[in-house]
């Protein structure tokens, strides 16, 4: 069953918000499933409890609402490490916690993965075309940055590091946990249960960020 980002809290009329917030979460469903050319907007519309017209009033075409959705889901894992506060907390505790909250994040916004997997298929046709997406995304490394500012000041961290590459070692840890899962798990049998895999999958990953960011 999938899992989209944040489901819609009220479905009243005259709630223009909330229609977008249910047409969103029904597209991320969708273009997750189906991809962009298999996608429809009857579907969509009916999963947000509306019709085809309105989403078209608001969104266009399908393409429009894809970039848009596309615009969503960045904005929302950006949000969330905001809202971690790591500026308050010393480095070395801020990047395990940036890395444990990342990793669940990832885990339980699959459609999230979905998405993004589904926009490399097509090499990045649609991500290209939103300037908002690229500076959304700056503040990613600016929360890196911070970090590993206030680490190296204190010789925590290696001098040489820089925030573009822990941001990529950070996602493709967190990234493949939810991605690969499917064909890992056959190829690879494991003993460990969902959970326990979540948990060990996630140690992992704060251990290779941290023996990296090491002097």
């Amino acid at each position: 069953m999938l899992n989209p980002i944040d489901s819609p809290s009220g479905k009243r009329k005259n709630d223009p918000q909330g229609l977008r917030q249910r047409i969103f979460t029904s597209a991320l469903s969708e273009f997750a499933e189906f991809g962009l050319k298999g996608a429809r907007l009857e579907n969509i519309a009916q999963q947000a409890e509306t019709t085809k017209r309105m989403v078209v009033y608001h969104f266009q075409n399908k393409e429009t609402l894809y970039l848009a959705v596309l615009e969503y889901v960045y904005q929302h894992i950006r949000n969330h490490e905001s809202a971690l506060a790591l500026a308050s907390l010393p480095p070395a505790e801020a990047i395990v916690r940036l890395v444990e909250e990342s990793f669940n994040y990832h885990v339980e916004h699959p459609d999230f993965i979905r998405l993004i997997c589904m926009e490399n298929m097509m090499r990045g046709q649609y991500i290209s075309q939103s300037p908002h997406i690229r500076a959304l995304n700056q503040s990613a490394l600016t929360l890196l940055e911070d970090i590993l500012a206030r680490g190296k000041a204190k010789q925590l961290f290696n001098d040489e590091v820089s925030a573009h590459d822990v941001h990529r070692l950070i996602s493709s840890l967190c990234f493949h946990h939810v991605a690969n899962q499917y064909t890992f798990n056959t190829l690879f049998e494991s003993n460990q249960s969902p959970e326990e895999q979540i948990a060990h999958h996630r140690k992992m990953a704060v251990v290779a960020t941290t023996r990296y960011l090491a002097r």
